[in-house]
């Protein structure tokens, strides 16, 4: 099994997108896919003035690390990148890129919504709210949403394939 090429970081300055991948497609041969998602802060119709993100910095960086890996075990990626923000972020800003880089769109997609969805529901990171009426802060709660997201795609590994027949032979339907 070929090595990916990974970068996992937690930090509270900006980042640029275009020079973190070409930073990491740099070397890597037999590139056709290269799927960037970026989350940005909301300011959710006006009202909130900044998120306030806190994590354990060492499990957070393990837990995105871990999540990767998984991602890299199940498609054919050659490269992988998630930076996440913490510290004080406004709206407008970046919290969070992954990159996926693979030979193939459907693998550098899947893997890269794959990465999101896990780090919604898994990683140890916490948001508050700083509204811009000045009430109280207050702790952003999990959706049940980003439950389902990640819920879907433990079902899928899950799901046996399905036996067909085909002109008397049995075949198996891959989903």
């Amino acid at each position: 099994m070929k090595a990916v090429k990974t970068r996992i970081a937690v930090q509270r300055q900006r980042f640029d997108v275009s020079a973190e991948t070409e930073s990491l497609i740099d070397g890597l041969g037999d590139v056709g896919a290269i799927v960037t998602f970026v989350g940005l802060c909301r300011d959710e119709g006006g009202w909130l003035e900044a998120l306030e993100l806190e994590h354990y910095p060492d499990m957070a960086e393990g837990e995105i690390g871990r999540i990767a890996g998984e991602a890299s075990a199940r498609w054919p990626v050659q490269a992988l990148s998630v930076i996440h923000r913490s510290g004080r972020i406004a709206p407008g800003e970046e919290i969070v890129v992954v990159i996926a880089v693979s030979a193939h769109r459907a693998a550098a997609f899947n893997a890269a919504e794959f990465i999101m969805d896990f780090l919604k529901t898994d990683a140890p990171f916490w948001k508050k709210e700083h509204l811009v009426d000045g009430s109280p802060k207050q702790w952003v709660e999990a959706k049940e949403a980003d439950d389902d997201a990640r819920r879907r795609w433990r079902d899928r590994a899950s799901a046996e394939p399905e036996p067909i027949t085909r002109g008397g032979a049995k075949a198996i339907k891959s989903g």
